[in-house]
């Protein structure tokens, strides 16, 4: 194979490389593949082509093996191991060893307002005595960007209650969007199908979607409906494309899917009708993770939204009131037939009596039905639920459109966590064939890139921060399953994130090179 027209540069009389990455089959983005090398100097690639000139200071052999650009995830909830304390968390090595060196945080609505703290900038752990601890600089693993949350947004405002804001409210909720995309927050994200966001009317939304693409955000948006719950997934959608218009802002659908039995098959319809918004001249795209199982809170899957107004200690005393639970009933075997029965809704985190359990195993085991089950779980606390309700025909149908991208929608209990990019390799593309080597690459790094302006991220070529990944393409692969979801990814033998050697011969080598990705917002609209 022969090297892209305008890929190879290296100027003469140049110092070595730091790196040489050596004789790999090289997918630079959105380009057709070659063999060949890659050289990085400092946090750049300075070269890209059929054989890099000079010595280097460590030479990495790829021979045999993919080499691509460090892989994106736009969706993700790594927000608590990048804000750990803990140094090893903050590698976030479940990624690393998958090859995702950037990922993007604030999702479903729950983003930070304080976008400049989620970044780290000015962050640091304290001693007894008030100072710096040593060596506490935030130091991640991979790179990151954060969406600010309409969910914390409208709690910080409102609370969790069931009311629309007043005017002034909806004028402070609009001006801690508006600040926080001075700090640096991507746009607005947010979760519509949970309360209390879900309690939020869409012009309540368009408010502060404006006070987002006044600024360059983008609306990224957890439907108000992925199944047929409340509006259904076809009007869902319409609402999404409607906020996007009417705040004039690029909309983003996160983990796009047909959830539920009531929906399985609508893929072609929805694909028809955002094609037909682009085609307007709309900018819409989506993610989508490549499992068909979704994960979600217990109570978000199945107990009516009303019941949730107040919070958490308000639903339980609802759960405590005969006459509540009567009218409550029906709704919750009506939520659990939408999920495809107890026996699809597994256990993933929660008590311990119930955790890696179906709801359906559990309840047989307490002597009770799904629906008291459900209630005993919750009582105890809130649990997690991998639900196995998406078709294998519209995972694929979405998965085939040049405008859905890789995502993990990473959740820990949920191997999607440790296992999604591996797995879509190996499941979509080696075992299946769904989709070619090269569409996966280009949906995983350079499309995302391109979607989100990521400037010097998602590509192979000269100048590009020097994000580079190499894997074995017959072992590339995910150990994670619904049983075993914390078992690391196999295959990944070199992750470079911005120039310094992350893992090196399949294994971590300890090194945080990542760095927080503040959006620009639009010049001269924040001073």
């Amino acid at each position: 194979m022969a090297a892209a027209s305008g890929l190879v540069a290296a100027a003469a009389q140049e110092p070595p490389a730091d790196i040489v990455i050596r004789g790999g089959t090289i997918y630079p983005g959105n380009a057709a593949p070659f063999r060949g090398d890659i050289a990085i100097r400092a946090d750049r690639i300075v070269y890209v082509g059929p054989k890099a000139p000079g010595g280097a200071k460590k030479v990495i052999n790829a021979t045999g093996l993919v080499v691509a650009p460090g892989f994106i995830d736009p969706h993700t909830h790594a927000d608590e191991a990048l804000a750990s304390r803990d140094p090893a968390a903050r590698l976030v090595l479940p990624f690393l060893m998958q090859g995702v060196t950037t990922a993007f945080i604030g999702v479903d609505g729950h983003g930070d307002t304080h976008i400049a703290r989620t970044l780290g900038r000015n962050i640091t752990d304290k001693t007894t005595a008030g100072a710096p601890s040593a060596g506490s600089e935030r130091d991640v693993g991979i790179n990151f960007a954060s969406y600010v949350g309409f969910g914390d947004v409208r709690k910080q405002v409102i609370g969790e209650t069931d009311r629309a804001p007043t005017a002034a409210e909806l004028t402070h909720m609009a001006g801690l969007v508006s600040d926080a995309m001075c700090q640096g927050a991507l746009g607005l994200s947010t979760g519509l199908f949970y309360a209390p966001q879900s309690f939020a009317k869409s012009d309540e939304v368009v408010a502060l979607a404006q006070a987002a693409a006044a600024k360059g955000g983008i609306y990224d948006s957890h439907l108000r409906d992925e199944s047929s719950y409340t509006i259904g997934l076809h009007d869902a959608i319409e609402e999404a494309l409607t906020i996007g218009r009417a705040a004039r802002i690029p909309v983003h659908i996160a983990h796009i899917k047909a959830l539920g039995v009531d929906v399985h098959g609508q893929a072609p319809a929805i694909i028809a009708m955002i094609e037909a918004a682009q085609r307007a001249g709309q900018v819409v795209h989506a993610d989508q993770y490549a499992w068909s199982a979704s994960h979600t809170g217990l109570s978000a899957a199945v107990i009516p939204r009303s019941a949730q107004d107040g919070g958490r200690a308000a639903m339980l005393k609802r759960f405590d009131d005969a006459q509540t639970m009567e009218r409550m009933r029906p709704e919750i075997i009506e939520n659990l037939r939408r999920r495809g029965g107890a026996a699809s809704l597994l256990i993933t985190s929660g008590p311990a009596n119930a955790q890696g359990k179906t709801l359906e195993a559990f309840a047989k085991e307490q002597g009770v039905d799904p629906v008291a089950a459900t209630i005993a779980i919750l009582k105890q606390s809130e649990a997690r639920v991998a639900s196995f309700n998406q078709s294998e025909n519209d995972i694929a149908a979405f998965m085939l459109r040049p405008w859905v991208v890789t995502s993990s929608d990473a959740t820990l209990g949920h191997p999607r966590y440790y296992g999604s990019f591996a797995r879509k390799y190996a499941t979509y593309v080696t075992d299946a064939k769904v989709m070619s080597l090269q569409a996966f690459i280009d949906q995983s790094t350079s499309t995302t890139a391109a979607m989100f302006g990521l400037e010097g991220r998602g590509q192979l070529k000269v100048g590009a921060f020097a994000d580079v990944i190499a894997f074995d393409p017959k072992t590339f692969a995910s150990r994670a399953d619904y049983a075993n979801p914390f078992l690391l990814a196999t295959g990944m033998r070199t992750v470079v994130v911005n120039g310094q050697v992350a893992v090196e011969n399949g294994a971590p080598t300890g090194v945080a090179a990542g760095r927080p990705l503040p959006r620009q917002p639009i010049a001269g609209t924040c001073e």
